[in-house]
């Protein structure tokens, strides 16, 4: 279990799921509960969820980052949807992408799309804690 951070002088809230009819959600869980045990609040909501859902989700619970566990080809299609759907908020949430099948060359054009992080299958537990710690810091003005 990974230890809180005492500079870490908030809790981000961020929102979990996976894309469409991405059924794996393994990665998802884990991500979640690495976020819990390191000071997150998480609201997951599991496999096949679309943008707007998250979108929706994430305004109502006021989320610092939306993130999205991607184990099919579905972030292709639902990415620059949740983006357009959040950037139509006041203080959009960052959007965090993890997942097996995120290419380079899509985890560059997920970037530049305005995606936040992208983090890859595999992925230390701490590297994806930095990730949403550093959206969410990001998005409240403290990066």
């Amino acid at each position: 279990m990974l230890e809180k951070s005492s500079a870490i002088s908030f809790r981000p809230k961020v929102v979990i799921g996976c894309f469409g009819m991405d059924q794996h959600e393994a990665g998802a869980l884990l991500a979640a509960k690495t976020l819990t045990d390191s000071g997150a609040e998480v609201v997951y909501l599991g496999r096949f969820q679309l943008a707007v859902h998250l979108a929706r989700v994430a305004e109502a619970e006021d989320a610092d980052v939306i993130g999205v566990s991607c184990h099919s080809w579905e972030y292709l299609r639902y990415t620059k949807e949740l983006l357009e759907l959040v950037g139509d908020v006041d203080e959009p949430p960052a959007v965090v992408l993890g997942g097996s099948v995120i290419t380079p060359a899509d985890e560059r054009d997920l970037l530049g799309q305005g995606v936040a992080a992208v983090v890859g299958a595999g992925a230390p537990k701490g590297v994806i804690v930095e990730a949403v710690w550093q959206a969410a810091r990001h998005r409240r003005g403290l990066a």
